[in-house]
C-alpha cells in the first residue's frame, strides 16, 4: 500500500465530518472497501476478505466479472443515461418477462424500495382499497408503509402496526394490517375481518432468512385470490437468486405482482415492478384515464449501463449448471458450519435456503420474527467479530454465497467458522 494514500482510519475520520454516523446508512461504517475481485474484497488498509456481503446481494457472479465489465464498457462508449427508452432496457424487460412466472409487463425504477412502494400504490389504484397487509419482520424498503413493524422492539398485539422510524405520519398506522409470518390461522382471521379493505398482501417469500412453512404461501395465494386482494412477492433479494424464475419458481406459487432488484442490474442501480398487465396498466393513462393513472417517473429508470450489466448477468445465469453450482456451494457451507457449531456444543439454527442463509443462535426452531428475538445476541456478535478478524466479510444476519466462491474460499471460511464456534462456546 502506498504510504501517501489515506489509511482506513483517516477515511473513517473524514467520513464522520461529512456523513451522519460516519456512513452511507447501509453497513458497518468502521470498514471502508477499496476494491473487489471475484469472491474477495479489500479494505483501504489492504486487508483481504472472502466476501459474503456481495453488495447486499447483487454480485451473484462475483466482483468485476469480465463479461459483465465488457458489456458495461461497450455501452459506456454509447452513453451513460438518456431519460428515454433504450434498446438494452427493452431487451432486458423481454428477458425478465420471459423468466418470471407472474411477469406479463414491468416498469423500471432504480431501487428495490421504490419498487415496493410503487407495487403497493398500484395495488391501491387497481382495487380502490387503501389498507396493506404485511408480515411482522418483513423488509420492503424505506417507504412509510414498509417501515411498519419491520423490527419493533416493543411488540404490539396483531394487527397493530408499530412505526420503525421517526417522521412517519400517524395516519400510516391506520393503513397497515400486521400479521405473523407462517401463521395461516392468524392470517385467515385477519383477512376475514379486514379483507374488503385490503388492497394488497406484500410478503417476502423467504422472510429475511425464514422459509415459508409447507403450504403457507399456497394458502396466502388462495386467500388473496378469493378476496380480490393483490398478492405482491417482494423478490428484490430472491429474484434470480433462488432460481432463474425466482422464489415464485422455487416455491411454486405465482403472485399478481413482484418486485425485483439487485441481480437484474448486475451490480448497478436497477429495479422493477413486474406482474399482470391489467395491474401494470395503471401506469398507462391512455388505458385507465386520469383517475386510475398511477404517476411514476425516475431519472435513471431503465438506465442503459445497468441494463447492459443485467442482460449479461442473466445470460450467464441461464447457462447450464449455474444454479446447481450455487446451491452446491451453499450446501457445503451450511453443512460445514453446522458441524463446527455442533462440535463446539453451541445451540443454533441454520435458517434460510442454501442460496441465502445464516446462523441464529437459538435452541428453538425459527418460524417468525418473534422467534428471532429469542436468539442470543451476544453469541451472534462474537461469532461475526471472529469471522471478520479471520477474513470473512458478511452482514450480521445474512450470508450470501456467490458463484465466484472457490473450494479454497470455502475451506478458509470453515476454518474461520471453527474459530468463531470455539469463541462463542468460551463466551457462553
Amino acid at each position: 500500500m502506498d504510504s501517501k494514500e489515506p489509511t482506513q482510519a483517516q477515511w473513517i475520520e473524514r467520513a464522520h465530518q461529512v456523513l451522519p454516523a460516519g456512513g452511507f446508512g447501509n453497513f458497518d461504517a468502521s470498514v471502508v472497501i477499496k476494491r473487489g475481485l471475484g469472491s474477495h474484497v479489500w479494505d483501504e488498509d489492504g486487508n483481504e476478505y472472502i466476501d459474503y456481503l456481495i453488495g447486499s446481494g447483487p454480485m451473484l457472479l462475483g466482483h468485476c466479472h469480465p463479461e459483465v465489465n465488457e458489456a458495461v464498457q461497450q455501452q459506456l462508449g454509447q452513453g451513460m443515461t438518456f431519460f428515454a427508452n433504450n434498446a438494452l432496457g427493452i431487451e432486458l424487460a423481454e428477458v425478465i418477462v420471459d423468466a418470471v412466472p407472474c411477469a406479463e409487463q414491468l416498469r423500471y425504477v432504480s431501487t428495490g424500495g421504490e419498487a415496493d412502494m410503487y407495487a403497493m400504490r398500484l395495488a391501491r389504484a387497481f382495487t380502490g382499497r387503501e389498507k396493506i397487509l404485511k408480515f411482522e419482520g418483513g423488509y420492503h424498503g424505506m417507504s412509510a408503509e414498509a417501515l411498519m413493524s419491520l423490527a419493533p422492539t416493543q411488540l404490539a398485539n396483531f394487527p397493530t402496526a408499530v412505526p420503525d422510524s421517526a417522521g412517519i405520519p400517524r395516519s400510516v398506522v391506520e393503513q397497515m394490517v400486521i400479521a405473523p409470518f407462517n401463521d395461516a390461522g392468524a392470517l385467515s382471521s385477519l383477512l376475514d375481518e379486514y379483507g374488503s379493505e385490503i388492497a394488497a398482501v406484500i410478503v417476502e417469500p423467504l422472510q429475511r432468512l425464514i422459509p415459508p412453512e409447507p403450504g403457507f404461501l399456497e394458502m396466502v395465494r388462495e386467500e388473496t385470490s378469493k378476496r380480490g386482494i393483490v398478492l405482491i412477492f417482494d423478490e428484490v433479494v430472491t429474484g434470480f437468486r433462488f432460481a432463474y424464475g425466482g422464489a415464485q419458481e422455487y416455491y411454486g406459487v405465482t403472485p399478481d405482482l413482484c418486485t425485483l432488484g439487485k441481480i437484474i442490474g448486475g451490480g448497478l442501480p436497477m429495479a422493477a415492478i413486474a406482474g399482470k398487465s391489467e395491474i401494470l396498466a395503471h401506469f398507462d393513462m391512455a388505458k385507465v384515464g386520469d383517475k386510475g393513472f398511477t404517476y411514476q417517473i425516475g431519472t435513471l429508470s431503465g438506465n442503459p449501463l445497468a441494463a447492459a450489466a443485467g442482460l449479461k448477468s442473466l445470460e450467464i445465469l441461464r447457462r447450464p449448471g449455474a444454479y446447481e453450482e450455487l446451491k452446491k456451494r451453499g450446501e457445503q457451507l451450511t453443512q460445514g458450519i453446522k458441524e463446527r457449531l455442533q462440535n463446539a456444543g453451541v445451540p443454533h439454527q441454520i435458517v434460510g435456503e442454501p442460496m441465502l442463509f445464516d446462523v441464529i443462535f437459538s435452541a428453538s426452531p425459527i418460524s417468525n420474527y418473534r422467534d428471532v428475538l429469542s436468539a442470543d445476541v451476544n453469541a451472534n456478535t462474537v461469532y461475526n467479530n471472529v469471522l471478520r478478524q479471520n477474513g470473512v466479510f458478511k452482514a450480521p444476519g445474512k450470508m450470501y454465497p456467490s458463484l465466484a466462491l472457490s473450494d479454497q474460499d470455502i475451506e478458509k471460511t470453515l476454518l474461520a467458522v471453527g474459530l468463531a464456534a470455539e469463541a462463542v462456546a468460551s463466551a457462553s
